[in-house]
């Protein structure tokens, strides 16, 4: 099984993440999911300490996780509402979970979890197999940002603040990153590093069509204001084929 990077962080995850937690921030996605899945059910990928679930299942929607991290999980199954949610732990490229699903979601930069191109393409497969016909498969990820990266540099700071510090170190030949993260914590620097594999908007939609999906909408964000060629995100969804 992949090794678990979040295991060391679940207990500050929702502290690192805090940004990701503002109501300007959540309900726009939980409302686009919602949206989605209608009355059926939702798959989402990397469940972690159940940012989005616990709001989407607020919304009437069942929800199911599959995620690596059972610290991660653990964070979960001790807020209100979890008791809802059926999470299996597991490598979410893979692993197969009981029933269909009228939505499966990767939220916040996830599929870039997977560090190779064939456990990309894997999880799209994954995916299909969960979805009823004419179900929905929803990725939120950015837009690689090598427009930004000088050449001959392999190093861009995306953080930087007096009690944190975040660098990506870039592999463009691999299509890869690694992301560090510094936090000054009683003085001291905690640290942590993991891998990623970057992906194309259009990298993504033939990963979709190998796996029997089409792709409906593209957008900057979860508003759904458009996808331009100036956008640092976006929010994509394809269809599987009925």
């Amino acid at each position: 099984m992949p090794r678990s990077y979040f295991d060391a962080r679940a207990e500050q995850y929702d502290a690192d993440s805090a940004d990701r937690f503002d109501p300007a921030v959540l309900e726009p996605a939980v409302s686009f999911l919602a949206d989605l899945a209608g009355t059926g059910a939702a798959l989402e990928l990397g469940i972690g300490t159940g940012r989005i679930a616990l709001p989407l299942s607020l919304h009437g929607v069942h929800v199911h996780g599959i995620d690596l991290s059972p610290e991660m999980v653990a964070q979960l199954r001790a807020k209100p509402g979890a008791e809802d949610i059926a999470v299996t732990i597991g490598d979410f490229a893979t692993t197969r979970v009981d029933g269909t699903f009228t939505l499966a979601y990767l939220v916040f930069n996830t599929i870039m979890n997977l560090p190779s191109q064939h456990e990309q393409v894997e999880c799209f497969h994954n995916v299909a197999a969960h979805l009823e016909p004419g179900g929905y498969f929803v990725i939120e990820v950015g837009v690689p940002d090598l427009r930004r990266l000088p050449p001959g540099e392999t190093v861009r700071p995306f953080h930087v603040s007096p009690t944190r510090l975040g660098f990506d170190e870039y592999d463009v030949a691999a299509q890869g990153l690694i992301s560090h993260h510094y936090w000054l914590v009683d003085g001291q620097f905690e640290t942590f590093s993991m891998p990623f594999r970057y992906v194309w908007p259009s990298e993504l939609d033939l990963m979709a069509r190998l796996a029997g999906m089409t792709l409906r909408e593209r957008w900057n964000d979860w508003s759904r204001a458009p996808f331009t060629s100036n956008s640092t995100n976006h929010v994509s969804v394809w269809e599987k084929d009925r």
